[in-house]
């Protein structure tokens, strides 16, 4: 069976998402914990969000975007598919789309028990003091 991925963005948001990459350059994206807008994934340039061993990356978007999460906050995720949405208004954070007029939101799904057993099998994603988390250093995340 094919590893499902952790992370998707929906149409909408890999369309934002490369709207603010022309704009921007390179982005990241981090997914802590917390309420209100702590608990929203926050868009970053590459590199403006420091990860460290109490981060863990699920993956990328639009091919090359690294999504990372909180360590504690993974605990709780672990056996759910993360997806990236976009709807209008205005979150109150950092995010580079805030000025936008819309905000980026998660949407998740559980994973089936086939797939939490082959992720589980997979065994643990990188975290963002793993030097190879990212190919080429998880300090250019």
């Amino acid at each position: 069976m094919m590893l499902p991925a952790r992370i998707l963005a929906s149409p909408a948001a890999a369309e934002w998402i490369e709207r603010l990459r022309g704009v921007h350059g390179d982005l990241m994206f981090h997914q802590s914990g917390g309420c209100c807008d702590g608990s929203a994934p926050m868009c970053f340039v590459a590199g403006e969000f420091r990860v460290g061993g109490q981060d863990v990356l699920l993956g990328k978007v639009t091919g090359d975007t690294p999504v990372w999460i909180g360590a504690a906050q993974f605990e709780y995720w672990r056996h759910t598919q993360v997806t990236i949405d976009v709807v209008p208004g205005r979150g109150s954070g950092m995010s580079l789309e805030a000025p936008e007029g819309v905000r980026f939101i998660v949407r998740s799904r559980i994973f089936t028990d086939a797939e939490n057993a082959s992720l589980e099998a997979a065994g643990e994603p990188p975290r963002g003091d793993d030097p190879n988390a990212l190919g080429e250093g998880a300090g250019k995340a």
